[in-house]
């Protein structure tokens, strides 16, 4: 089974990403990897070229970039987005999702963490 690895957006609190690392899972926030103040395309091409799903709260703008991607023939590794909710919420979804699916499963897909309640 592949093992999917996030990159979580700006929006996304860092903490999320210190747990899911101790949990055993490969996950860094931008910030980590001094990427703040990037645009979207840019935050998904690093996720892209890294192999990487993005976990963000901007649904509108990572929803217009999923089309843009289908329409160009441009593959993704998975946006996975939420609306803002308390963070041992999406602590808890997080961890469901990534333990239900893998990489090929999420591949050029949008996912909402609303599924894994």
């Amino acid at each position: 089974m592949s093992e999917i690895s996030l990159c979580l957006d700006e929006d996304v609190r860092v903490l999320l990403a210190e747990i899911l690392r101790n949990r055993g899972y490969n996950a860094y926030h931008v910030l980590e990897v001094e990427r703040t103040g990037k645009s979207d395309s840019e935050q998904l091409a690093y996720a892209v070229r890294n192999k990487m799903a993005i976990l963000t709260h901007n649904i509108k703008d990572y929803v217009i970039l999923s089309k843009s991607y289908a329409e160009h023939g441009k593959n993704h590794f998975g946006i996975i987005i939420s609306n803002q909710i308390p963070f041992s919420k999406l602590l808890k979804r997080t961890l469901r999702f990534l333990s239900s699916n893998t990489r090929d499963s999420i591949r050029n897909n949008i996912i909402w963490l609303q599924d894994y309640k």
